[in-house]
């Protein structure tokens, strides 16, 4: 490739924002958290601890019956709230800045379940609400 003559319409991300292909015969509900399977496909938050979370579908993404790719998810990342896990294994505010894990694909926990769970993100905050988990 040469260099440039002339100006370039250079596109760009702001990287709060991607859109992967939905892996076959999924649904992926719209505030859910979102996560990268092996093939390298959108699937929702679930017990695997072989996930890579990319963030929060900003809208339903229904591939129920379609094939792999054949639709794609609006994600968002920064920080969401989700729902608190239970006893020992609820999010406290001492754990902010720390990872905190998927259990489904509205909760976090404090612990990884034995290399059961995936990380989900960092804790950013904790409220009476839930857990506020930041996905950059």
């Amino acid at each position: 490739m040469t260099a440039l003559s002339q100006d370039r319409n250079t596109l760009r991300r702001d990287g709060q924002q991607m859109e992967p292909p939905v892996a076959g015969n999924t649904r992926i509900y719209g505030g859910s958290i979102v996560c990268i399977n092996g093939a390298g496909l959108a699937v929702p938050g679930s017990l695997s601890a072989t996930l890579k979370t990319v963030g929060v579908a900003e809208h339903r993404a229904d591939n129920t019956g379609g094939a792999a790719g054949a639709m794609r998810v609006g994600v968002r990342k920064g920080p969401h709230r989700f729902t608190n896990s239970a006893a020992a294994d609820a999010v406290t505010l001492a754990d902010i800045g720390s990872d905190c894990y998927i259990v489904d694909d509205q909760t976090v926990a404090k612990t990884h379940a034995t290399s059961t769970r995936s990380v989900a993100g960092k804790v950013f905050d904790v409220d009476a609400d839930g857990v506020w988990v930041d996905f950059r």
